[in-house]
């Protein structure tokens, strides 16, 4: 409540339509990057049956600076499930969330948590980097085995049923203090240990040696590289633009042909 972030666009809410497209912006996206393009995106598409009835394109074209295109692709599906499966109204709990289209446990655990109360563990990157480094996890960060683990610990964590009774906002206090927590202090490069409201209990502190958190195992596979050649049509000051296909590199995006 005193030192956490306050004052970010999407916070004081409990609409999941906003918070869902926050979340969904805010994967592997940096807040500051998100405020802009998430204010223009309320402004043109104000409510989720807005948005499911857009053409996939103008989305796309909105989206344009924030990478990952899969998102936007999968915004707009789980829109349009949205609107026709639940008459414009989402789930109203994780379960429910997780069967829609780009929707994970994390970010259906955050929109349950934040908009209806309810006690489901978030575990983004953040999370795992805070829960490898309290607890000190030497497994491989990146394997199914260590995110089950993580997801126990964080379930462990959560407020007690009792206390999230007599305090409504109890869940979503938690679920924002553990975002700006990793987001803030814990980070991944040069931790501030020294202003952690939990270091005294972090093993990875102790040990003095937060960074060496979480484990992941180097990776093996090379990059693919790909040479193509463009094709640089014009006619009467219009440029030729071919459609890809949905899946694969640029997936749904207008390209010159290759």
């Amino acid at each position: 409540r005193e030192h956490g972030r306050n004052q970010l666009p999407w916070q004081h809410t409990q609409d999941p339509y906003r918070v869902w497209l926050s979340e969904i912006m805010l994967q592997q996206t940096q807040v500051t990057t998100v405020i802009d393009y998430y204010h223009r995106f309320l402004a043109r598409f104000p409510s989720v049956n807005e948005l499911a009835t857009a053409h996939l394109d103008e989305v796309l074209s909105l989206w344009a600076g924030l990478g990952y295109y899969a998102r936007a692709r999968n915004l707009h599906a789980c829109a349009q499930a949205v609107a026709r499966h639940w008459h414009g109204k989402f789930p109203p709990n994780a379960a429910g969330l997780q069967t829609l289209p780009g929707i994970g446990a994390s970010t259906a655990a955050a929109i349950a948590s934040f908009c209806y109360g309810e006690r489901a563990a978030i575990l983004d990157g953040n999370v795992k980097r805070v829960l490898t480094r309290h607890f000190a996890v030497t497994d491989d960060v990146t394997r199914s085995a260590t995110t089950a683990k993580l997801q126990a610990l964080a379930q462990q964590l959560l407020p007690n049923t009792s206390l999230i009774r007599r305090q409504p906002d109890a869940m979503a206090r938690y679920t924002q203090g553990l975002m700006d927590l990793g987001a803030t202090v814990c980070l991944r490069r040069r931790p501030e240990c020294t202003r952690c409201p939990v270091a005294q209990s972090c093993l990875a502190f102790a040990a003095g040696n937060p960074q060496d958190y979480p484990v992941k195992s180097p990776k093996t596979r090379d990059k693919a590289l790909r040479d193509i050649d463009l094709l640089w049509l014009t006619c009467r000051g219009h440029v030729l633009l071919e459609k890809r296909p949905s899946s694969g590199i640029w997936g749904g995006l207008w390209c010159l042909p290759t």
